[in-house]
């Protein structure tokens, strides 16, 4: 009896290793429970604690390798959609990498899930590649080879409807706001109206309409040079990763081949863009 008690002690392992992954579990629970890795980002990331990392992340379980390069290709192409970042997105065979960069910065992901890199760009793709390391995480299968426009097609701005339905509201209150004005001015003079038409009362309500209208044309205004500036901001970003010329900032390291005689075969299959 006291052998098979033994042995059964043996097989569960000592009791501080299973403590150890007791704690181990519910902090993984509490982890789970605290942040939510469909929506995980670099605001998350930078507030996880070591123990949270290490009990959310195990280590025997991540993906690596080209596995995981194509799933952080893919997710990436994903983001461009909703536009959390702006980066230009190559996917390379040899040696296998995947580099993401932008006017501002870059980043390199590793077979083994490492990340080097520099600027915004880097602080983005860190989230992408933990996630995408987790087995339990499933990156999205269709996604858009070239999500980022050319430069030139970019539109001016996307709220042209908006615009003019405040033109319409706004020539609506200039038209009532001048007749109101000119039927005060008429009533002063006695053309228009009898005795009990307050004069001053149309002149001051028929100025109030004027000077809505106003504010709304300047409204209007005001959007459309905003959206033509953002637009010609975006371009300019676009032309400064290399959409119409081809080249990299300055500041991309370039990703050598493993082995010098071959030409470095790369394989770019798309772009990440906001």
């Amino acid at each position: 009896m006291s052998e098979s008690s033994d042995e059964d002690r043996g097989r569960e392992g000592p009791p501080s290793d299973r403590a150890d992954e007791s704690d181990l579990d519910a902090l993984r629970q509490q982890v789970e429970e605290k942040y939510d890795f469909e929506e995980f980002g670099p605001a998350d990331m930078a507030e996880m604690s070591a123990e949270e990392w290490e009990a959310a992340f195990d280590p025997d379980t991540w993906i690596t390798d080209d596995e995981l390069l194509d799933r952080v290709h893919r997710d990436l192409l994903n983001r461009v959609a909703t536009r959390d970042v702006f980066a230009r997105v190559e996917r390379h065979a040899d040696p296998p990498r995947v580099l993401a960069y932008s006017d501002e910065g870059y980043a390199i992901v590793y077979p083994d899930g490492t990340v080097e890199g520099e600027g915004t760009v880097l602080r983005d793709v860190k989230p992408t590649v933990a996630l995408c390391s987790m087995d339990s995480y499933d990156p999205p299968e269709e996604v858009p080879d070239r999500p980022l426009p050319e430069p030139d097609d970019v539109p001016e701005g996307g709220g042209e409807l908006g615009n003019r339905m405040l033109q319409v509201i706004a020539g609506a209150q200039l038209l009532a706001g001048l007749a109101l004005f000119g039927g005060g001015l008429l009533a002063a003079a006695g053309l228009f109206g009898g005795a009990g038409i307050n004069t001053v009362l149309l002149v001051v309500v028929g100025l109030a309409f004027v000077a809505v209208a106003l504010v709304l044309f300047f409204t209007v205004a005001n959007a459309r040079l905003s959206d033509k500036f953002r637009a010609e901001e975006y371009r300019d970003r676009l032309r400064a990763v290399g959409l119409e010329d081809g080249e990299r900032p300055d500041f991309v390291p370039e990703l050598e081949p493993r082995e010098s005689g071959q030409d470095g075969e790369s394989e770019e299959t798309g772009e990440v863009g906001a």
